[in-house]
């Protein structure tokens, strides 16, 4: 059964996932065509510091980076770099992590860097509409399954594809606890949600086929087929009264 947090253990994800959202706030005031992926990383990780806050993703498992930075067909992972740079037309996923007095929150965005196609924008629209339906099902008593579900159907009913060899996951006193999330799935299945437990939810969805491969480095995975991919993500509390959004400026919590 995944651990179930106090209010206590909640109220201090929410103090990290409060630096995560100004973060991501300020994001696109800050992104634009010719900014190297290492400037985004660069940046992220001094203001997470400055807030008193430790980068989670620094080091973890070897990773080299504050942020995961990835571009166009980069569906998670990308390395920052100083030889890459955005150019008008890209979508630049940017993913981030930090942790206080000992309690992790996550959570991603994607980015139209200058004027995108139209396609993208859509792609960019329809993944962040499947987050937002996703945490609706966050409640106590629906199953796990529910709030997969919520994601795949929406995709789909677009035309757009669901990675499936990532998902998301529970969250607390260490980055990654049970559960894992998946974005796919029947509903009505796994565990009841429960008052306590946290979820970082994450769709990562596809222009084209779901498929990906990872690079030699071994973190960036990108589309196989070459496709651009998108990915949104919030850490989520499960409440007696609603899913409070973690890394939302304002909570979000949603009506019962």
């Amino acid at each position: 059964m995944p651990a179930r947090k106090s209010l206590v253990e909640i109220a201090t994800m929410y103090r990290a996932g409060q630096i995560l959202a100004e973060l991501m706030a300020w994001l696109p005031t800050f992104v634009k065509p010719g900014l190297s992926t290492l400037a985004i990383d660069s940046e992220m990780e001094a203001l997470i510091r400055r807030q008193g806050a430790t980068p989670a993703f620094k080091g973890y498992h070897g990773y080299p980076a504050t942020a995961c930075v990835s571009v166009n067909a980069e569906v998670v992972h990308g390395i920052p770099s100083a030889n890459r740079r955005l150019d008008d037309g890209d979508i630049v996923s940017v993913d981030l992590g930090c942790v206080v007095d000992g309690y992790y929150a996550d959570c991603a965005t994607t980015l139209a860097v200058g004027e995108v196609a139209e396609s993208a924008r859509t792609l960019l629209d329809v993944t962040r509409q499947s987050l937002e339906l996703a945490i609706d099902q966050c409640r106590v008593g629906r199953r796990l399954s529910d709030v997969s579900h919520a994601v795949q159907t929406h995709v789909e009913a677009h035309g757009l594809a669901v990675v499936r060899a990532f998902v998301g996951h529970g969250i607390g006193r260490a980055l990654h606890e049970e559960p894992e999330v998946p974005n796919f799935g029947e509903p009505g299945c796994g565990p009841r949600l429960q008052a306590g437990m946290v979820l970082a939810i994450e769709p990562m969805v596809t222009m084209g086929a779901p498929d990906v491969d990872v690079r030699e480095d071994g973190w960036t995975a990108v589309t196989r087929d070459g496709s651009l991919s998108a990915h949104f993500e919030h850490t989520v509390a499960i409440t007696d009264v609603g899913p409070i959004v973690l890394t939302r400026k304002d909570g979000g919590l949603l009506p019962a």
